[in-house]
């Protein structure tokens, strides 16, 4: 056994109570949260605003990329169209007098 379960079933054998385990793995597991919010500075009130704004802007910026993309798409589609047309008019002669 490793990790937790394995401490815990090692202190259980030397005599621990389970609730004194399950008190001790949630100490420990709250010190250790509360350590890496710190780290990545969501230590303080305000880290849940923060988090919404990250969200926010997470998210204009998908909706900033996925216009861009629409916008790629629709030019590539219209310049094909006109190169189309454009191609079908000189083969019919439709060019009017001008020679490609």
């Amino acid at each position: 056994m490793t990790g937790l379960s394995g401490a815990m079933a090692r202190a259980a054998a030397e005599g621990a109570t389970a609730a004194a385990l399950v008190e001790v793995a949630e100490a420990a597991s709250e010190a250790g949260a509360t350590r890496a919010l710190s780290r990545i500075g969501l230590h303080d009130a305000d880290a849940g605003k923060d988090i919404i704004e990250l969200r926010q802007l997470v998210q204009g910026w998908r909706d900033a990329k996925t216009s861009a993309i629409r916008a790629v798409v629709s030019w590539a589609v219209r310049g094909a169209i006109a190169l189309l047309v454009l191609g079908l008019a000189v083969r019919f002669g439709l060019s009017g007098g001008v020679r490609l």
